[in-house]
């Protein structure tokens, strides 16, 4: 059983008394006859992926051909990180079938497949393989770490992810489940405050993470997808899709959820997957390569989305969505300038009109997403100020002139009282929570209280009588009610 990134089995198998065409000829008819799918065709060796299985998504196998030896490598093309076997059992397969085949196959016969073989070999290959040139000179943990060219992009993103969340722990964030505080302090998506002027929150809550398992889990998704889309994308449009798909996710959340707080990597790392399916899609990969890599990347978007439908999960499917259909839309905007490197103009030029679109498209989102919420936080400094004003009557000092105290308890309170109710009243028109609905319907019964209240006062101090003394006192028990059954939310009032 292999683990790790990618899981692979290698194996040397010498040609013995074979030539290197009789070698090739006998290990790709193996291949066929295992029912294998041919893909990159050298006089040096071939590629070639095994079917989709309940138990498998496809592995890649590799043949190459060294002097008087050959290499025999299998390795997963999906991002699992245990084969349960299945890579040795290929090897096992393919050679037992050549053995199989050499015994069967006289010289004359392997001398006609390999000329039928050799039209193939001239072919132009140019075409992306699961195991690039980057990933195979990647050694040891630590090398998935370092910017080299071809993976230059990926390991700054990672690196930069795992020294936020360091840093976050370092300063008393919990690093299994922080706190909701802790995280909008940090950046993290929050409708409310995102859409008050806090626009920057689109990327920032690209690079947090609630707690360290959401964090490993992103950043072994990035790494894999990093490793096959990098080395063929570039630095520039690399990271100009990842941070792209990002804010477009982040609008995509931003736009679904109300009061959901989002963090983390995995909405941009869904747009580079719709990246790299939308060029799937098109001939710029190999065959058989594209076969086994839309199948396997097919199933781990599949599996994440419906994961994120269950009713208990925490899953931000609305950042995944709107991450993925971005990416599938920038993918498509690379292809004219991935399938004509040379012209500079047409590679820039379809990458800059399809981010400047995207950019343009998301601030007219931003800005047209209702912030309902926000506008109720407005409104209800607004409830705290005029209340603090129609209360200062109970500031004023014994000796106040009557004037005085008529013109505070009716153009500071009775008009304060009355405009907080009519506040209140504008709330309805607002998409809130049954619970904040709840307690506006207490206020608004508080205020109207504290507005007869106030109305006997006038009364009495006009009147200089103490005839509404027990009505006052009614009132005033009433109101202390209210306050109880609001616990107390509402401040220190009177």
């Amino acid at each position: 059983m292999a683990f790790g990134l990618s899981p692979k089995h290698v194996q040397d198998l010498p040609l013995d008394n074979l030539t290197a065409e009789q070698f090739l000829t006998l290990t790709m008819e193996a291949a066929k006859k295992l029912g294998w799918n041919i893909g990159q065709t050298t006089e040096t060796g071939f590629v070639a992926f095994t079917g989709f299985s309940m138990s498998s998504w496809s592995e890649e196998v590799k043949v190459k051909i060294d002097g008087s030896n050959a290499t025999l490598k299998s390795e997963c093309t999906g991002s699992q990180m245990v084969d349960w076997g299945k890579n040795k059992k290929n090897i096992e397969n393919l050679i037992a079938t050549f053995r199989e085949l050499k015994a069967s196959c006289s010289s004359e016969e392997l001398i006609l497949k390999y000329e039928e073989l050799k039209p193939k070999l001239t072919e132009e290959q140019g075409h992306l393989s699961q195991s690039t040139p980057t990933k195979e000179g990647i050694s040891g943990v630590f090398g998935f770490f370092k910017p080299v060219p071809g993976y230059f992009v990926t390991p700054i993103l990672i690196n930069l992810n795992l020294v936020i969340f360091i840093v976050m722990v370092l300063s008393g964030v919990h690093w299994m489940t922080p706190d909701n505080e802790s995280l909008i302090a940090w950046g993290a998506n929050f409708r409310p405050v995102t859409l008050e002027g806090g626009w920057w929150r689109l990327i920032t809550n690209c690079f947090l993470h609630i707690g360290v398992f959401h964090l490993l889990m992103n950043m072994y998704a990035l790494l894999y997808i990093g490793l096959l889309l990098e080395p063929y994308l570039g630095r520039v449009r690399f990271a100009a899709a990842y941070l792209l798909t990002g804010i477009t996710a982040s609008i995509a959340s931003l736009y679904w959820n109300n009061l959901t707080i989002s963090a983390g990597a995995s909405g941009a790392i869904f747009g580079m997957y719709g990246v790299f399916l939308a060029m799937l899609t098109t001939n710029l990969i190999e065959k058989s390569a594209r076969k086994a890599l839309l199948t396997s990347i097919a199933v781990f978007v599949g599996y994440n989305l419906l994961n994120g439908l269950k009713p208990d999960s925490n899953i931000d499917n609305a950042a995944h969505i709107g991450g993925l259909l971005t990416g599938l839309i920038i993918g498509y905007a690379f292809v004219p300038g991935l399938k004509n490197p040379g012209e500079t103009k047409l590679k820039f030029g379809t990458a800059s009109l399809s981010v400047t679109l995207l950019l343009i498209f998301s601030f007219i989102v931003y800005h047209l997403i209702p912030n309902d919420f926000g506008t109720y936080e407005t409104k209800m400094k607004d409830f705290a100020s005029m209340e603090a004003t129609a209360l200062e009557v109970y500031s004023l000092p014994p000796d106040t002139p009557k004037d005085k105290l008529l013109y505070a308890i009716n153009d500071r309170g009775i008009l304060y009282w009355k405009k907080n109710i009519e506040l209140l009243e504008s709330l309805r028109d607002l998409e809130l929570t049954s619970q904040i609905r709840a307690n506006n319907k207490i206020l608004k019964e508080y205020c109207e209280l504290r507005l007869k209240c106030y109305e006997l006062l006038y009364k009495a101090v006009l009147e200089d009588t103490e005839k509404y003394a027990i009505q006052i006192d009614s009132y005033n028990t009433r109101i202390q009610l209210k306050i109880e059954e609001l616990g107390g939310a509402q401040g220190n009032r009177q």
